[in-house]
């Protein structure tokens, strides 16, 4: 492990903030998402429905990054 290289001031303020947030936010946002997208398609809002149905990936790297950032935390050394 390269320990000459940290994190900033700005990466260890997301992930303190990040980790408060629990790992069912980011899924749900990302099941609701494709529920809003797929009611959309429905409702014969096609162009609406792709953007919004593009937001789960989003969210659903955010819950990753969220799940690492709180099992490996800032600069964790092992």
């Amino acid at each position: 492990m390269n320990t000459d290289q940290k994190e900033g001031k700005v990466a260890k303020t997301i992930e303190s903030q990040t980790a408060k947030i629990p790992s069912d936010v980011f899924l749900w946002s990302s099941l609701s998402a494709m529920g809003a997208s797929l009611c959309l398609k429905v409702c014969k809002q096609d162009h609406l429905a792709l953007f919004v149905g593009q937001w789960a990936a989003p969210f659903m790297l955010l819950g990753i990054y969220n799940k690492i950032v709180k099992t490996e935390g800032s600069d964790k050394e092992s």
